[in-house]
């Protein structure tokens, strides 16, 4: 195993983020804030409770998943892409690394990254909304496997992208949405029977079923599902990275 140069990929990564950090922290908390001032104080102050929790604080793991997904994905994604574009991706690729190392350095810089934010998130949560967690080890562990989940998802977008407008495609058109329909604003206990089913092909929604749970220990889906459906989706990325570095497609072209 290489530290070294794990070393300084994850140095590197983590360093661009402390340069920007308006854009990379300060930006996207400001924007999750501005959700709980709207649907968690305004709002949440005139809806009833949603299985005895509060609406303000019924959101807030929804929240904290819906930045965290976006996040994860732009941090990794921008994080991989930047060397394709430049053309120092060939010095990295004639190093002596493996790609189980590059992964550990980008992809645990973005990680890393996005566990902060999300945890800065949950911290300005706390000047809005009361809230409690009632199983904290299982907070930490959704919080961390999502974060590395989906920055391996953003790393394969970083590779795939052949332009800096691809790397917001599918955040955008895609993981945005899954995650507005996921049950971030609601429990998919209050849709009508047919779209409970439809809901339940939505993987984002056993992301935020497990993280609800975590907290109110209330959840959509059965935890165990949730953890299962988010080690398969890792798995996937893994899979994919893995045949990527193999093949090294879109990596050498």
């Amino acid at each position: 195993m290489n530290v070294h140069a794990i070393r300084a990929i994850y140095i590197f990564e983590m360093s661009r983020a402390f340069r920007t950090l308006t854009q990379s922290i300060a930006s996207p908390v400001l924007s999750t804030s501005l959700y709980f001032v709207v649907f968690g104080a305004a709002i949440g102050s005139r809806m009833g409770e949603i299985d005895g929790v509060s609406y303000g604080a019924f959101i807030i793991p929804g929240l904290i998943m819906l930045a965290l997904l976006n996040e994860s994905i732009s941090n990794a994604s921008f994080g991989i892409y930047m060397p394709k574009w430049s053309g120092t991706i060939y010095e990295l690729l004639s190093a002596p690394v493996s790609f189980v190392e590059v992964l550990l350095g980008y992809v645990g810089a973005a990680a890393t990254k996005s566990v902060i934010l999300g945890v800065l998130i949950l911290a300005t949560a706390r000047l809005f909304v009361d809230y409690e967690i009632v199983h904290p080890v299982w907070m930490v562990c959704f919080l961390a496997l999502t974060a590395v989940t989906f920055s391996l998802f953003g790393f394969i977008i970083g590779i795939w992208a052949d332009g800096f407008e691809k790397l917001q495609i599918i955040p955008l058109m895609v993981v945005t949405p899954l995650t507005f329909l996921g049950g971030s604003f609601y429990s998919v206990s209050m849709l009508p029977p047919i779209w409970q089913k439809i809901t339940l092909f939505n993987p984002v929604v056993y992301l935020i079923s497990g993280f609800r749970w975590s907290f109110y220990g209330i959840a959509d889906v059965s935890v165990a599902l949730s953890l299962g459906m988010t080690l398969l989706f890792m798995l996937a990325c893994l899979t994919t990275v893995w045949w990527i570095f193999k093949t090294g497609r879109r990596l050498k072209n």
